[in-house]
């Protein structure tokens, strides 16, 4: 699937098919202030601070998340000014467009318990595997970790029966995951997250990878980008660690897939399992704000 086949479907499902009738939360002003921002040649640190703090409760969630134990500061953070010399801008810029598609979602908790933090906990894992990579952006990696599952609570909130589909593509063992959701609603959450990605103007290789992310036949395409096959990649084994840190026992995905992802990436077992151990404080930190 290259570029434009992608954005050829996304713009069909949008407009002809059954996501037309879900709600997707439009791109918050503030985030496309942001983008605006880090667009420029050299963005301005303090231009970056204006907008975060346009936000009482977006200001307050960077400084809750840059004192909390994931980085481990001797002296608390006490503005958006010292979180983003501390964090720097692009860090800054991944945790404030988490905070924004949260709070652009709005559904009962129980419904998604610990989605939030299974997508942070990716998000981290996605970049600590891109910085072991040549060449992998380590903030796209981060931002795709947050968006690859975001179209299961925008189906949750849009789609009726859709509590009864996620019940049952968790369960069986027969078919994938997208492959119950595409039975019962002809779609899937992939789809509905990259047009998710796509109206908040995420870049394109991001819309890509989210769109692919459960298609492991992309590793071998060469139409589809490097990167976004990279991306893919990583994101099997990023679950696969968040799965072992939260105890799923039951991996079908990386029973199935992870043999290929790694032998892509040119990584053996021993490397995930090392991973494992360094990223155990990093998701013990995990702050939702």
């Amino acid at each position: 699937m290259t570029t434009r086949d992608l954005s050829r479907e996304l713009e069909a499902a949008r407009d002809a098919g059954p996501v037309k009738d879900i709600v997707i939360p439009p791109c918050p002003h503030l985030l496309v202030q942001l983008q605006n921002e880090l667009s420029q040649a050299d963005p301005n640190p303090h231009r970056v601070a204006d907008i975060a703090g346009g936000d009482v409760a977006m200001a307050a969630a960077l400084i809750k998340i840059a004192n909390s134990s994931l980085y481990a500061r001797r002296e608390p953070v006490n503005s958006v000014g010292q979180a983003i010399a501390m964090l720097g801008v692009k860090p800054t810029a991944t945790i404030l467009t988490g905070f924004l598609l949260r709070n652009a979602i709005r559904i009962d908790p129980t419904l998604i318990e610990h989605f939030w933090e299974s997508s942070t906990r990716r998000s981290l894992a996605m970049a600590h595997i891109a910085r072991q990579m040549y060449g992998v952006d380590v903030d796209m990696a981060k931002t795709c970790g947050l968006f690859f599952h975001v179209g299961i609570p925008v189906m949750l909130q849009g789609l009726r029966g859709y509590k009864s589909t996620l019940i049952e593509a968790m369960a069986r063992r027969d078919r994938t995951f997208v492959q119950t959701e595409n039975a019962v609603h002809r779609t899937d959450h992939a789809v509905v997250g990259a047009i998710v990605a796509k109206t908040w103007r995420l870049p394109a290789t991001v819309v890509h990878a989210v769109r692919l992310h459960h298609d492991t036949a992309v590793l071998h395409d060469a139409s589809v980008p490097e990167e976004v096959r990279q991306l893919v990649a990583i994101a099997i084994i990023a679950d696969h660690l968040v799965a072992q840190h939260e105890g799923l026992k039951d991996q079908r995905e990386w029973s199935q897939f992870g043999p290929q992802s790694m032998a892509f990436l040119q990584i053996d077992v021993n490397e995930v399992d090392v991973w494992v151990d360094e990223l155990y404080l990093d998701f013990e930190a995990v702050v939702v704000a």
